[in-house]
């Protein structure tokens, strides 16, 4: 049953209420469809088709574009012992054609429509996507779908693409600050397999043998596992057929009696890092530190907290760290705060890039704002500007198809709930400077990892 949200903060613009319905999995195929509308017209809906596939479309009146993505449930942290990095494989692989189409083949279909296609591999999901006219929907559907059900995985274009990722993987590892955030969470998780990057590492991309991405691919990727959501100029019902001819055209098994597969298990994690300072030798004219500690999960009732905490702290040019460390010190260029959210664990952190011969007074900075928050609160007139900070921003994030995509994927394989604008923008307006505060001493006291690549031997060059 749909649950209503009423926004507890009094004052003009504040006076609204939501709607947050849940998405059961033991829908299924033949099951009423769930529809949920908004007074500016789009509509919601979500139907189980055969197989246990789930659909999710956001119908928005008066768009010509519409963007398509099909999810599956699996990321970095699902591979296997000798598998690792077969996630990140398979989104590249995909493209590299199909007994239907070839390589060129699926970038032309996209090409000559002027859409746009791609895939994005995170450590708990995988999507491909595609944004494209209105009329072109059933042309992305029938292309993505057999993307999805029928990749060939070629032995000469995998060995091809071994060596592409590694290119990707050294680029990434010559932006010291990418390099950074990544050490980062390897360090502030442990041994948690969230911790492990998501493209792989070197050494485990040239040994993963073909056989185990083959295998990594077959394992996840069938009916019950797949979410498609699309949000633009749209019907459901025609979504939804298309989606279905296009599975059975690939010759997979549709059971009409399957339940979707199992969402990911909630309860938090226990992490086992201990804190400490890691400090990561690159001859760079700049230092890159991140300071952090483990934080909430992906459905903590504290996350719009925590929301809240991140834009008072490290959140905009408003924020505490930019106006003490750049602004009044003028000690960095950047500086930020952040939060990664994951099924049972997460991070939060704090960013600053400076000349290395500041590094040992900005990571003092970072660590006395977050403690003067911890002990003193929220200042007056912070909050409000954080939370019109976020709410602005949450509803001009939705302005275009692609976000309200991935915002339907999310709810379906993260945390088995639609909420709407509306409840999202209550949960933030109901936020208190107490619950900022609580929540900031919480992180203060926990244990606190700090990474930093620069020019530099040793931590102890640093003073730790």
């Amino acid at each position: 049953m749909p649950e209503n949200i009423t926004d507890s903060r009094s004052g003009a613009g504040y006076s609204r209420s939501g709607t947050v319905v849940p998405f059961p999995l033991s829908s299924r195929p033949g099951d009423p469809a769930i529809e949920i509308g908004d007074p500016a017209g789009a509509v919601v809906r979500r139907s189980v088709l055969p197989g246990g596939v789930r659909v999710l479309t956001e119908s928005m009146p008066g768009q010509r574009s519409a963007t398509i993505g099909f999810w599956v449930g699996v990321g970095s942290r699902d591979e296997a012992e000798g598998r690792h990095g077969s996630t990140h494989f398979l989104e590249h692989l995909l493209f590299k054609g199909t007994e239907r189409r070839s390589a060129m083949d699926i970038a032309s279909a996209f090409d000559e429509v002027g859409g746009e296609s791609n895939a994005a591999t995170a450590k708990e999901t995988t999507c491909y996507y595609a944004r494209v006219l209105d009329t072109d929907l059933p042309m992305a559907i029938d292309v993505i779908a057999d993307m999805v059900t029928s990749a060939v995985l070629d032995p000469e274009e995998l060995e091809q693409e071994r060596d592409v990722i590694l290119e990707e993987i050294a680029m990434d590892a010559d932006d010291p600050a990418d390099l950074c955030h990544e050490k980062f969470a390897e360090a502030v998780l442990g041994d948690h397999p969230l911790g492990r990057p998501i493209g792989g590492t070197p050494e485990a991309i040239k040994a993963v043998p073909r056989e185990a991405v083959v295998e990594h691919y077959r394992r996840h990727y069938r009916p019950e596992t797949l979410v498609v959501t699309a949000a633009g100029g749209l019907e459901h019902e025609v979504v939804a057929s298309l989606v279905l001819d296009a599975l059975k055209r690939a010759g997979w098994e549709l059971d009409r009696g399957a339940v979707p597969a199992p969402r990911r298990e909630t309860v938090p994690a226990e992490i086992t890092a201990g804190g400490g300072v890691q400090v990561i030798n690159r001859p760079v004219e700049q230092a890159n530190i991140v300071l952090g500690c483990p934080s909430l999960t992906a459905t903590d009732s504290r996350r719009f907290a925590m929301s809240v905490l991140n834009t008072i702290l490290g959140g905009g040019m408003s924020s505490r760290l930019f106006q003490e460390i750049r602004e009044k010190r003028g000690l960095v260029y950047s500086t930020y705060s952040f939060a990664a959210s994951y099924t049972d664990a997460g991070y939060f952190g704090m960013y600053a890039g400076c000349s290395p011969a500041k590094t040992r007074q900005v990571i003092d900075l970072l660590q006395s704002e977050l403690e003067r928050l911890a002990a003193d609160g929220v200042e007056p007139g912070e909050l409000d500007r954080a939370v019109g900070q976020i709410s602005g921003g949450l509803v001009l994030g939705m302005e275009d198809t692609g976000s309200r995509m991935s915002r339907l994927g999310s709810a379906e394989l993260v945390r088995g709930e639609y909420v709407d604008i509306e409840a999202s923008l209550a949960r933030i307006r109901a936020v208190t400077g107490e619950q900022v505060k609580e929540l900031a001493a919480e992180l203060a006291a926990a244990p606190r990892t700090i990474t930093v690549v620069g020019p530099f031997e040793s931590a102890a060059e640093l003073g730790f």
